[in-house]
């Protein structure tokens, strides 16, 4: 009695790679997620390597995952392919306290993202 098949929730000119609790707000993650939107993977890549961000050495190994996932599991050109989708899911909140003056206490609050990278194949 297993679960029934799934249907692919996306196309199969498609690759997918996802990472989860990324331990950045994603109001951050998503500024290097908008840079490489619509980019080739060459040049995305590129944008990432090169970028000032602390968060993009993270993005960039999700890039290259779903470049993976595309050229091993679903065969496709890897020269073809282009950030179809890159969109940032908020994840859990850590609440934790800092001590403040008078006997008081702060909340501080340390978010996790999760980011999502679609690549697709060009057609001819």
């Amino acid at each position: 009695m297993s679960k029934s098949k799934q249907a692919r929730r996306i196309d199969a000119n498609q690759a997918m790679a996802y990472c989860d609790s990324i331990r950045t707000s994603p109001r951050k993650l998503n500024l290097v997620a908008q840079s490489i939107r619509g980019l080739s993977a060459e040049k995305a890549v590129a944008e990432l390597s090169f970028s000032k961000k602390r968060i993009a050495k993270t993005a960039l190994s999700v890039l290259q995952s779903a470049i993976a996932n595309a050229e091993n599991n679903h065969q496709l050109n890897i020269d073809k392919l282009y950030v179809s989708e890159a969109y940032v899911g908020k994840g859990l909140v850590m609440k934790r306290m800092h001590a403040r003056g008078r006997g008081r206490g702060a909340r501080v609050l340390k978010p996790f993202s999760n980011l999502t990278i679609v690549v697709t194949e060009r057609g001819e």
